[in-house]
């Protein structure tokens, strides 16, 4: 089993456009008759139904009207905006720079009780080091083009890993081995990096376990993701970030997550895992 980034949203896109097919023929209307009863272009109709394009508030407006379904016309404008809110581009985010992406994220994180985490080639934000998350900030800032913010966009991102100390809070997390091995910023920062998530690992609230690079397992993630109690999962990709808050798919997420858990090591066979990492990186240095 794999994950796709893209599918959550494109699928809750192509539901939107399901459901305006089904008020189109429960009116009884051809999509001609209903571009025409909309002044609209034919095609534009299939694109909507097929999920090739959003529909704006206007659009459904005018969609229920001329299919006498004015009473659906809320909650569908409701599902189109949160359609729109699941895929969100790092470069309209970052304009004013990082430090308000990194502040973005502090109300989620201090509403949510049950955090699980999975990371194929990097240490999750809350866990990262200031040297590591400016290494990192920075690749990010440079590559989109962003409002150079740095130095405030890593105290805030330092600011919001109060919460890993918040007794009342749960942190269950898989990093795949080689986020070990993934290197942000130099030898020295990465050391000093494996050092923290030794030291996190410690914490009572916290469950931290490797996946190691040569086992037979189950589910394969291909991107990371992160399962907010049962309420949402989010995802980044190179371009954007994806939410997902469609129960049943947030359901499959947290299958992923505890096949994957399965193949997990936790305590001494995961510390060992991180100091024979750092004792290669030591060599190589």
């Amino acid at each position: 089993m794999t994950t796709n980034p893209s599918s959550s949203a494109r699928k809750a896109q192509e539901a939107l456009g399901i459901r305006l097919r089904d008020l189109r023929m429960d009116a009884g209307l051809t999509g001609r008759e209903l571009a025409a009863a909309t002044g609209w272009h034919f095609t534009r109709i299939s694109k909507l139904e097929h999920g090739v394009q959003t529909p704006t508030d206007q659009d459904i407006r005018t969609w229920c009207a001329a299919c006498r379904a004015e009473d659906q016309t809320a909650d569908l404008i409701v599902q189109s905006r949160a359609v729109t809110s699941m895929y969100m581009e790092w470069r309209r985010r970052t304009r004013a720079g990082m430090k308000q992406l990194m502040l973005s994220g502090v109300p989620l994180y201090e509403r949510t009780k049950r955090f699980r985490i999975y990371e194929l080639n990097v240490i999750p934000g809350l866990f990262q080091t200031a040297d590591y998350a400016r290494a990192m900030l920075a690749v990010w800032i440079e590559f989109l083009e962003a409002h150079d913010d740095l130095d405030a966009a890593v105290a805030a991102k330092m600011a919001r890993q109060s919460v890993i100390y918040d007794g009342t809070k749960t942190f269950a997390v898989l990093l795949e081995e080689a986020s070990l091995r993934t290197w942000s910023g130099n030898g020295h920062t990465m050391l000093a990096q494996l050092d923290r998530l030794l030291s996190v690992m410690t914490l009572p609230n916290v469950s931290l376990g490797i996946l190691p690079a040569m086992i037979e397992r189950q589910a394969v993630g291909s991107a990371g993701f992160w399962i907010f109690d049962e309420t949402s999962v989010a995802l980044e990709t190179p371009t954007a970030s994806i939410e997902v808050t469609q129960p049943q798919e947030i359901g499959l997420y947290a299958r992923m997550f505890e096949q994957m858990s399965r193949a997990a090591v936790y305590g001494r066979e995961a510390r060992a895992i991180i100091i024979r990492v750092q004792s290669e990186i030591d060599e190589s240095n």
